[in-house]
């Protein structure tokens, strides 16, 4: 029998209980032996509600505890870095909710000590362990789509966040659009080369106050030809809108949104069905258990993840590339974001 790979969780909130759950009561290979978050108190209820023995404020005893093979970042993003450098230093596996950074040098310091340690990095962009957007990827994959001409990608959220919680975020590209950047290189198999960028303030003008935007769409130029559009909307009035599209020389792919249950109506005057899942933490339950279950068996295995720290790495570039054409009205390549 394996031994449990024994994680500590350095973050307590909604992403960080969630990951504690899933490690505690659906992934047997992992024991979650400790908890930390700045406001105890989170971390005393979440260790009460999983099971998890010890308890603190301060990360670092989880980071010097030899009781622990494994942490999971979920704390504020200005910390990842910093923590992640620490972590590798005591030849911690980790798990780093995304973005690493906002900062490129800060990545770039951060991929330097896992690879100077030798320790494992897995990001997590949850969505490429959605079984929808998986089949999409293995199709494209498997030369069903024969050459991939054009991607679209949408992705629309329910309702804006705080206005505190917008100020901080790293804006549009660099919070919310970061999942489709990363959606886009996994499905096309191809960097990012080119992006021009349109957007606005449509939903609430206090997003516009606090310099960021509601409202975005851009043009994406891989390196292999292909050509991709993503739309992002802070307010889909009708619930969590995420659907991607392939087209390609030999057919086209393409997913729909969840819904709560199959059951179609057909009258009359009308044929309706519920309207989609209304919470990211519903539409991607299950890729969240996936993801958690991979790293850990990495971590076993000695496997390296699929989503490495150049995956961290990369959607950055692209989202300061969108901002940087949209300040300057103009197509920006990637390669010009210095650090690139």
């Amino acid at each position: 029998m394996k031994k449990k790979i024994r994680v500590g969780v350095i973050g307590t909130g909604r992403i960080g209980r969630l990951h504690t759950e899933h490690l505690a009561f659906r992934i047997p290979e992992a024991a979650v032996v400790a908890v930390s978050d700045v406001v105890k108190a989170a971390a005393e209820k979440c260790a009460a509600d999983f099971n998890v023995p010890i308890v603190a404020a301060d990360y670092r005893v989880l980071l010097d505890s030899p009781e622990i093979d494994a942490v999971v970042i979920c704390s504020s993003t200005d910390t990842h870095a910093q923590i992640i450098v620490e972590a590798a230093a005591r030849g911690k596996h980790i798990f780093c909710e995304k973005p690493i950074s906002h900062d490129l040098p800060a990545i770039d310091k951060s991929l330097e000590a896992v690879r100077r340690a030798g320790v494992k990095l897995q990001i997590g962009f949850n969505r490429r362990f959605d079984s929808n957007y998986r089949r999409v990827w293995e199709w494209v994959r498997e030369g069903k789509l024969g050459d991939p001409h054009i991607l679209r990608i949408t992705s629309r959220d329910p309702s804006p966040p705080p206005i505190d919680y917008v100020r901080v975020s790293g804006g549009i590209f660099l919070d919310m659009m970061i999942h489709d950047f990363d959606m886009a290189r996994f499905l096309i198999g191809s960097e990012v080369e080119e992006v021009y960028t349109m957007a606005a303030v449509r939903v609430d003008p206090a997003i516009g106050r606090a310099g960021d935007f509601d409202t975005a769409v851009v043009a994406l130029k891989f390196e292999n030809g292909v050509l991709g559009t993503i739309d992002n909307s802070r307010k889909a009035v009708f619930g969590y809108d995420q659907r991607v599209e392939v087209f390609g020389s030999k057919g086209m792919v393409q997913t729909s949104n969840n819904t709560p249950n199959t059951a179609k109506f057909s009258g009359p005057d009308v044929v309706s069905e519920d309207l989609p899942l209304n919470f990211f933490m519903e539409r991607y339950i299950d890729s969240y258990v996936r993801e958690m279950k991979e790293f850990i068996g990495c971590v076993s295995e000695g496997r390296e993840p699929p989503v490495t720290g150049i995956d961290g790495r990369m959607p950055v570039l692209i989202g300061k590339a969108a901002r940087l054409s949209y300040d300057q009205h103009r197509p920006v390549r990637v390669a010009e974001i210095a650090g690139s």
